[in-house]
């Protein structure tokens, strides 16, 4: 998963990750604690979360 350009820091994501593994400080990241759930791009208002390739 990566979150591109289009982010805002809205912090939609990370209210709904269930691993916490989204931290919006600066550049927006994506943690290795991250388990490819995909329920952040579900709630990202921007579309700003990607599959990686």
């Amino acid at each position: 998963m990566r979150i591109d350009k289009r982010c805002v820091g809205c912090g939609q994501c990370i209210a709904f990750c269930p691993k916490n593994a989204i931290i919006v400080k600066g550049n927006a990241r994506i943690t290795d604690d991250c388990i490819q759930c995909k329920i952040c791009m579900a709630y990202c208002p921007m579309k700003a979360i990607e599959e990686s390739a």
